[in-house]
């Protein structure tokens, strides 16, 4: 018999063609995702009973895991909210462009033309209003009009009460609605007017009160009634194309920028306005060749939107809107010499030719300071509680020596049936060692913190999200603006040392009009928090435990604001009242040239730079 040009003798061939074929039968009987002795087990669960690996695995069983999971393949097989899984790098682009006519609006003649409606696209971006994965949407938030609102400065404009058109666009009343938002929240009730007036805006809102839609509502109004800008005429070649954006966003994790780029997709649906997402830890290349497609609205993590710029391959002259997302964390935390240099150092359109917005949910005086010289004649909105939370969220505080804490986590986790945990702890190594131990406790649990890979951190996220993973153990990358649907507990394994940070851990639930548990556990280590905890508690209208009052008796009165340089927790408020530039604090005395960069203090710890870092070392990163 002749074989490719060869002779070979009938019993060869015969033997040959039997092998092939228990090979291709091995081969289909072999599947990643099936509970039997071929299957895969994860390391923790390997030498034990197949009825153990059944029963405790998280990652082959049918209710989630990294094969199982809902889509039945990935946590991203029905991932309709991250984006990545829906065709090309940013999850298909619905937000469309002036060059994009796919599925995008066009600017034509100095009139708008939306894209014609498309519906499969808008199940993708809404989901539909029993999906669970959008529960935090189109809450009503009644209870919010009782929240205290003081907005300080020139001329404040009147608030509106309801999403009309005007002031919204029409364009972008219809998202809102899609997205199932019955009324704006007290901080969108003032920055829509606030932006529409061209005034620049400092925000802060206590947590989960609708700070992104805050922002991205009256930016992407205006920018849908003006159009975009000019370009300029000479670009260079195709292979040298500098993306323009109308607004830019800066937020100091990926999870976040990410996050905000997922909600700027739903309401830049149908428009001309293009929505990109650039951070580190992820190709660059990938990042490149979208934003040549065209960018418009770009979200970003300061290090990597510093090395596209000096790849040139951005350009922020066209920049009418610049928003800071936690200003005070990257202000705060080693980032101020980077913004600095982005904002004033590049080709950004300078101060009082654009509008800058800045939101948090703690301003401490001290970055209102810093954070004067990115401003001009700004107006200070304070909603609710400034610096604390919200009366949603149930606070309980339990004494707990470290020994006995997986002990009491576990009594904790064996009461609660729904909902998912979100667990706080200090330390990467903690993470991963509570997540192994909740794994063979048969939990569902998954891991986030910065020694973690880019595509590993996105697919807890979705495990998460998507309720594959029911426990989440994460370091701070976890604690600042991430909106997780169905978030019902969170617990601080480990009190951080600032009180500002215990506000944004909790403030994961208890978000837009939800209700919500926080638990913490507290000891003898924890003393640097007792005061500012106390404060919190009874703020709030929680029950304050008599063991935390008899430590507040006896806490140094210099330990209640960590690194807050002995600014108080009512200094959250406009500083501007308090005595304005005369008012204490590091801050204070900086002029307008670039000295502080070289100065000491917080702004300059090289421990705490690099949040966004494009370079991808793990040793730059804040957590």
């Amino acid at each position: 018999m002749v074989i490719g040009g060869k002779w070979y003798s009938v019993r060869t061939t015969r033997k040959a063609f039997h092998i092939m074929a228990e090979l291709s039968e091995q081969v289909q009987n072999l599947s990643i995702n099936d509970n039997n002795e071929n299957g895969y087990v994860p390391p923790h669960l390997r030498g034990k009973p197949r009825s153990a690996r059944n029963n405790s695995s998280n990652y082959n069983n049918n209710n989630g895991g990294y094969n199982g999971g809902r889509g039945g393949g990935s946590f991203f097989s029905n991932n309709r909210r991250g984006g990545y899984g829906n065709g090309g790098f940013f999850g298909g682009n619905n937000g469309g462009s002036r060059s994009n006519g796919r599925s995008g609006g066009r600017w034509i003649d100095g009139k708008h033309v939306p894209a014609p409606r498309n519906e499969k696209a808008e199940i993708a971006l809404f989901g539909v209003p029993e999906d669970p994965n959008f529960q935090s949407s189109g809450i009503n938030f009644d209870n919010y009009d009782d929240i205290p609102v003081d907005a300080s400065g020139k001329d404040v404009p009147e608030p509106i009460t309801e999403f009309t058109s005007p002031p919204l666009d029409g364009l972008l009343l219809e998202n809102i609605k899609l997205a199932r938002f019955t009324k704006p929240t007290p901080v969108q009730k003032y920055s829509v007017p606030i932006v529409a007036n061209g005034r620049d805006l400092m925000a802060c809102a206590q947590t989960g009160s609708g700070k992104t839609g805050g922002f991205l509502f009256p930016v992407l109004s205006e920018s849908f009634k003006t159009g975009p800008s000019p370009q300029p005429e000479s670009q260079g070649s195709f292979y040298q194309r500098k993306a323009y954006p109308t607004a830019v966003i800066m937020a100091p994790t990926r999870e976040l920028a990410t996050q905000i780029f997922d909600e700027a997709k739903k309401f830049t649906y149908r428009s001309w306005v293009k929505a990109c997402v650039v951070y580190g830890g992820s190709p660059i290349g990938n990042q490149l060749r979208e934003i040549e497609r065209g960018c418009d609205l770009l979200v970003a993590t300061p290090g990597r939107l510093n090395d596209l710029l000096e790849r040139g391959k951005i350009s922020l002259a066209n920049v009418k809107y610049l928003v800071l997302d936690e200003a005070d964390r990257m202000l705060d935390m080693g980032f101020e010499p980077q913004i600095r240099h982005i904002v004033e150092d590049c080709d950004m359109t300078p101060v009082g030719e654009r509008q800058t917005l800045m939101f948090s949910a703690t301003f401490p005086a001290d970055i209102q300071h810093l954070a004067r010289d990115f401003l001009s004649d700004y107006i200070f909105l304070s909603v609710g509680r400034v610096g604390s939370t919200s009366e949603n969220i149930t606070q309980k505080v339990l004494y707990v020596e470290n020994q006995d804490k997986k002990s009491a986590l576990l009594d904790l986790l064996s009461a609660s049936t729904d909902g998912l945990t979100l667990i706080f702890v200090e330390t990467k190594r903690m993470a991963d060692q509570l997540t192994d131990f909740l794994i063979m406790q048969n939990f569902r649990a998954t891991a986030i913190h910065g020694d973690r890979t880019q595509s590993e951190r996105e697919r807890a996220l979705a495990a998460f999200r998507s309720g594959a993973a029911t426990l989440l153990v994460a370091t701070a990358v976890a604690a600042r603006g991430l909106d997780i649907p169905n978030v019902t507990h969170v617990i601080n394994y480990d009190l951080p040392s600032d009180v500002d940070d215990y506000v944004h851990r909790i403030g994961r639930t208890g978000r837009a009009g939800n209700t919500g548990l926080a638990t913490a556990f507290f000891n003898s280590e924890n003393s640097n928090i007792v005061k500012g905890l106390h404060e919190i508690l009874t703020e709030a209208n929680q029950e304050v435990p008599s063991f935390l009052k008899d430590a507040m008796m006896s806490a140094p009165g210099s330990r209640s604001n960590s690194r807050r340089g002995g600014f108080g927790r009512n200094n959250n408020r406009d500083y501007r009242k308090a005595g304005g530039a005369s008012a204490g604090g590091w801050g204070s005395s900086r002029s307008r040239d670039n000295s502080f960069r070289g100065g000491s203090g917080w702004g300059s710890d090289s421990k705490s730079s690099g949040w966004g870092n494009s370079g991808g070392s793990n040793n730059s990163s804040w957590w």
